[in-house]
Order: structure tokens, then C-alpha cells, then sequence
């Protein structure tokens, strides 16, 4: 395998904390994260990569996976895992997609390993876990803690829904900031997120997470009030006939105490009698 800080040495860069950059530079995380998805017997034909760096992970994933892409933003990285892994690419091993994870058309992967840019986590997740694939990704600690929150916990909320709506999640590992090239301010975390169908119906998907996120703005209130107070997110012309025709149980509940399978009841039967404005 590369060593991580050879590659660094070679790619003449130094992490850059205002660009989101931090480099994972312990051998040992390095060598763990492909075995999250190798453990639990994935198809690792062609893996995908967000944030490429240098090419630690990389280096790691050609070495589990029959093809791997690396989508890679900045420039003068994208052309340095093009020269570093030349004869990789001159295989049809490697692909390097340049440009920005959240704009470029992405491939048909059979699962991800990545490192993500903090800064824009949250988006490009949820531009992965549609595809319905495996994830292995980084985040900061505390993001991680709260994708994988169950209810009635301080962190659960709208990210554990909508996440848990798509995935199986599970934090399989902490990482103490040393492990980076500069260090982060916080620890990371790595989340296994594997696919799974939901244990109940949604009608409409888009709006569902709408109704979530309308919930969680007024996570200290009952459901009821939620709902009447919400109808600027969740475009519900008739808020009120929601909550006559809603079970009593759940409306006496807040958020934070609601399964993403009480929010589905909810939700459908929002779309019934409450009038939402353009479906």
C-alpha cells in the first residue's frame, strides 16, 4: 500500500483546514475502512470514492474492488491521481472524475467508501443513499452520532429519519482527530449504512421529508400544534383536518419521540385530508 504521507510528499500540498481539507493519514484507519464493506460480503465490482486527496484510500480500495472512480474537486489533486495512478487508469481500473460530488453525473457503483468534505456532508449523502447502495463514509463525530440516534434520544432528529428512512445505519468506528493531516477540530466517525426497504409505505418520498423537516422546527411542541404551526413547509391548505382525522396517541407526542414509521402514518394521511398545495 502507498504510504499516506509519501503520497502527500509527493503531491507537494499541505492540507488546507478553509478548504475543507484534511487528509487521513493513519495507516491503520486507512487499511480498516474497505473491510466495513468486505465484512458483510458486498459486491465491491466497482467502488466509488468522494474527495480523493491524494489517494490514500484509494490506493486501499483498488486493491478490494475490480474498478474504482474517485471524484476529486480540486484541480491540482485531480491531476496528481492522474499521474500517481497512471498505470492503474491505463488499465480501466481507475476512473478520475473532476469536479464538484453535489454537479457531476456520477457512475453506476456498487457501493462507496469515502472520506467526505465535512462542509458538505450532509448533501452529498443524501445524493448517495437514493442510489440504494452500500456507504461507507466519514463524518464528524457528531453527525454520525445523530444518523444512527434512536428516539426519545437528545440526538435524534430530522437527520435520523430521513437517514434511516434509506439505511441501516451503524457507527462502526471513532477516529481521534490525530489520525488526520492537519488534525480537524473534532473527531470523525465512520457510519456503515446499508440499504434497506422501509417497514411501511410513502406515497410521496419528497414530501415525507418535507413533513420531517416541518416536525423537527417545532421539536418542542406536540405533533398537533407541529402541524398547524408548519403548513408555510409542508404546503397543507387544510393543517386543521389533518389533525382531527390523526390518532390522538401520536398527536400528543413531539418529534423526538416519533419512529420514521409514525412519521409515514402521518405524512400519508396528511396527503389524504390535508390539501397539500401542488402534491
Amino acid at each position: 500500500m502507498r504510504d499516506p504521507d509519501g503520497l502527500i510528499a509527493r503531491a507537494g500540498v499541505r492540507g488546507d483546514p478553509d478548504r475543507d481539507q484534511h487528509f487521513l493519514v493513519d495507516d491503520r484507519v486507512l487499511d480498516r475502512l474497505p473491510t466495513y464493506l468486505t465484512e458483510i460480503d458486498v459486491n465491491t465490482s466497482h467502488l466509488l470514492e468522494i474527495g480523493g486527496g491524494t489517494g490514500a484510500l484509494t490506493d486501499r480500495l483498488l486493491a478490494v474492488a475490480d474498478a474504482v472512480t474517485v471524484v476529486e474537486r480540486d484541480r491540482e489533486l485531480a491531476a496528481f491521481l492522474r499521474e500517481e495512478f497512471a498505470d492503474e487508469i491505463d488499465d480501466g481500473r481507475l476512473t478520475v472524475l473532476e469536479g464538484d460530488a453535489l454537479e457531476v453525473d456520477l457512475p453506476d457503483f456498487s457501493a462507496s467508501v469515502s472520506n467526505l468534505p465535512y462542509g458538505v456532508s450532509s448533501e452529498i449523502t443524501f445524493r448517495l443513499l437514493p442510489e440504494k447502495r452500500p456507504l461507507v463514509l466519514m463524518f464528524q463525530q457528531e453527525f454520525a452520532e445523530r444518523m444512527v440516534a434512536d428516539p426519545g434520544t437528545s440526538e435524534y432528529g430530522r437527520l435520523s429519519v430521513s437517514t434511516q428512512h434509506y439505511a441501516e445505519p451503524e457507527l462502526v468506528e471513532s477516529i481521534p482527530k490525530e489520525a488526520f493531516s492537519p488534525p480537524p477540530a473534532v473527531r470523525s466517525a465512520v457510519v456503515r449504512l446499508e440499504p434497506r426497504e422501509p417497514d411501511y409505505a410513502v406515497d410521496d418520498e419528497a414530501f415525507f421529508l418535507r413533513f420531517v423537516k416541518a416536525m423537527f422546527t417545532q421539536r418542542r411542541k406536540t405533533i398537533r400544534n407541529a402541524i398547524r404551526n408548519t403548513a408555510h413547509i409542508t404546503n397543507l391548505g387544510a393543517p386543521d383536518a389533518v389533525v382531527e382525522a390523526a390518532d390522538d396517541d401520536l398527536l400528543q407526542k413531539r418529534a423526538d419521540a416519533m419512529a420514521p414509521s409514525e412519521f409515514a402514518e402521518l405524512a400519508t394521511l396528511a396527503l389524504e385530508v390535508g390539501e397539500p398545495a401542488g402534491g
